[in-house]
């Protein structure tokens, strides 16, 4: 009699557990007694009065889900505001809303990618923008991480469109992408800039417009960005930013637009109201650069090995992933719940704790997540 057909799963699971990689849910409670370094929620809005309220009345108004896709009738007066209302802030002419992050990257991607384009990706970018690549038509080609001349290496191999595609701040280890190289690279061979500013909508910019309006890019041509909802602007959800041809392109083209259904009332309501407070509360931004700093400086003070933020990410070395599961268990003993990256989801296989600073964090807050990691590291 033959065997189980998912006996490769149970050989898998035993070699996760060899090494160290096994990853396993832990819900959280409605009111938790860690302090969270573990989370996105840089701007501390996801609990925010007014974000709450405008997710329950948002649910009240329009219903607990959007009911169908955008293009039947999963479009909301919401979904439209909210849209109107992040493309003026963050400088572009036109956005779409998209049920996730997730959602909006391999639609940027794989919409722009036709057959016979070339795609340029960055080595260390996030996991929704590998699989885009791999979705499009085009051809892909990975180049050395944050280097312009590779780009222009890649890009002079071939004739036709071309986008270039990156994180404007790498999510492992925080570290900003090099926009102004890639957009220059990208204009001497005619190619499309798509980035992704999960890590830096809310964190940086003019009041936290993001990291293509610091460089200079929001609102240009032969640009799209691609944000998340879900971080600083404490909901769900993502959306593509663009010239409006663009976006109008992914609405019949973006097959994670046309065949999903749309991002509930609730989170559009949720995101929009976040969007207006940290417009009228730019200090946020500055406040979660600043906690992100201090917390590199303390800690690298003590002797370990963190990368320094360009955002609100800091990444910690850990020697091992049994040691880095083991420092962040003991972390959450502590009352702190820091992240914990190993491989597969890191790029280049060394293993961190991953910290996410928050511009509602206190003095005090910060002084105890410190001296929780410093000694849980001894």
């Amino acid at each position: 009699m033959a065997g189980s057909p998912f006996e490769w799963i149970d050989e898998q699971a035993r070699a996760r557990r060899r090494a160290g990689l096994v990853r396993t849910l832990r819900p959280r409670p409605a009111d938790s007694p860690l302090l969270d370094l573990a989370g996105n929620d840089y701007l501390g809005l996801a609990r925010h009065p007014e974000v709450t309220a405008a997710a329950a009345h948002a649910a009240r108004t329009w219903g607990g889900g959007a009911t169908g896709s955008r293009l039947v009738s999963g479009s909301t007066q919401l979904h439209a505001e909210l849209e109107r209302e992040l493309a003026g802030f963050c400088g572009f002419e036109s956005a779409l809303v998209f049920s996730s992050g997730y959602a909006a990257n391999l639609a940027a991607v794989t919409a722009l990618a036709p057959h016979g384009s070339l795609i340029v990706s960055d080595a260390g970018n996030h996991a929704s923008l590998i699989d885009g690549c791999r979705l499009a038509r085009g051809t892909t080609q990975v180049v050395a991480h944050a280097d312009p001349d590779a780009v222009r290496k890649a890009l002079g191999t071939h004739a036709g469109p071309a986008v270039v595609v990156s994180d404007t701040v790498f999510s492992v280890d925080g570290d900003a992408a090099p926009l102004a190289g890639l957009a220059a690279a990208c204009r001497e061979f005619g190619a499309a800039l798509v980035m992704d500013d999960a890590h830096g909508l809310g964190v940086l910019g003019d009041g936290g417009r993001g990291a293509p309006h610091a460089a200079g890019l929001a609102g240009a041509p032969d640009v799209v960005t691609t944000v998340t909802l879900s971080k600083s602007l404490g909901s769900q959800g993502g959306a593509v930013l663009g010239p409006a041809h663009v976006i109008d392109h992914l609405v019949n083209a973006a097959r994670t637009f046309i065949f999903d259904t749309g991002l509930a009332p609730a989170a559009a309501g949720a995101a929009l109201a976040a969007l207006r407070l940290l417009r009228r509360e730019p200090e946020r931004a500055a406040r979660a650069r600043a906690v992100a700093t201090t917390l590199h400086e303390r800690l690298t003070a003590e002797g370990l090995e963190a990368v320094r933020p360009d955002a609100a990410v800091v990444s910690v070395r850990a020697p091992s992933p049994e040691q880095a599961v083991r420092w962040a268990a003991d972390c959450r003993e502590a009352g702190l719940a820091v992240g914990c990256f190993r491989p597969p989801s890191v790029p280049d296989g060394i293993s961190r704790l991953r910290l996410t600073a928050r511009a509602d964090l206190t003095d005090g807050q910060l002084d105890r997540a410190v001296g929780v990691i410093i000694e849980a590291r001894r």
